[in-house]
């Protein structure tokens, strides 16, 4: 399968969308989900244009690993949460809705966050947790 360059996360990596950034470096970014399933839910995507982590250079990889538990470090200090939970879902049959490789990252547990809105949460609210995670570097 073939990357979508017209997909969400592409057009936030070239700037055409914008986004409340967490953490950014020259091969990844992290960002606060505008339909988040919990406060601080944040996204990390690799700058590399891959669908699945089956598409992601082992070099990409690597990094983008290394970059996940770099920012849920900085989730959990900034936002003192007891427990992060991190999830990566590959291909649409795994319920990925956004075809570009990225984390998932949750203060708190899973299990009792709310399902994906089909709303935005107001950037005041988003703008504040990004700032308490990034305290958290």
């Amino acid at each position: 399968m073939s990357y979508d360059n017209n997909n969400i996360f592409a057009k936030i990596l070239r700037g055409e969308i914008p986004c409340i950034k967490v953490y950014e470096d020259e091969q990844t970014l992290a960002f606060m989900d505008i339909m988040p399933q919990a406060d601080g839910h944040t996204l990390v995507i690799p700058k590399e244009a891959a669908e699945t982590i089956h598409d992601l250079s082992d070099e990409g990889a690597a990094n983008l690993i290394k970059k996940v538990k770099m920012v849920a470090a900085a989730v959990k200090k900034g936002l003192s949460a007891d427990g992060i939970t991190l999830f990566q879902l590959n291909g649409e049959q795994a319920g990925q809705t956004v075809p570009h490789i990225h984390f998932h990252i949750l203060p708190g547990s899973y299990l009792t966050a709310k399902a994906h809105s089909s709303v935005s949460a107001e950037h005041a609210r988003l703008e504040a947790m990004a700032e308490k995670i990034r305290s958290g570097f």
